[in-house]
């Protein structure tokens, strides 16, 4: 059975608590990523910080604020009044089927991936589209290979 490990996204980026929504934003932008660990000065998992929190913390495009009005806002509220910190993780070594089971149940988008204290990877949604996409493409390869049954000629 495959485990967490063999899954997970090992590129990681994180914030530290004092970081900003600001800086939040950017990075999410920047790296088109979703989700972002917050991590203490000894680098162990503290927080996670979703789209969503930052969207709900965020000033509306909508209101009637230039844009460097917004990003000094946003750059006032650091990322530790509004990140989650009762996270759920998983291990490196959790059962797939278990994480995937947990995920769906509980609408989470990602699981941090720890090795004791250790931050050493994240299971996002992103990389269950990947495991799909190799399976459907490894599937279609097979169906396109010619028909090579086994035959007995006798004379």
């Amino acid at each position: 059975m495959m485990t967490v490990k063999e899954l997970m996204s090992r590129e990681l980026y994180t914030l530290k608590p004092d970081d900003t929504v600001h800086e939040a934003r950017q990075l999410m932008l920047s790296k088109q990523i979703r989700h972002i660990p917050v991590i203490d000065e000894q680098e162990q998992l503290i927080g996670l910080l979703s789209q969503r929190d930052v969207l709900a913390a965020s000033i509306s495009t909508l209101a009637d604020l230039e844009a460097q009005e917004r990003e000094e806002l946003e750059s006032g509220i650091p990322i530790n009044k509004i990140m989650t910190t009762n996270v759920v993780i998983a291990e490196e070594d959790t059962n797939l089927l278990k994480a995937t089971q947990f995920m769906l149940s509980q609408k989470q988008g990602c699981l941090p991936v720890l090795r004791g204290k250790q931050l050493i990877g994240i299971l996002t949604e992103t990389d269950f589209v990947k495991l799909a996409h190799h399976l459907m493409k490894k599937m279609a390869e097979y169906e396109t290979q010619p028909n090579t049954s086994l035959s007995n000629t006798s004379n």
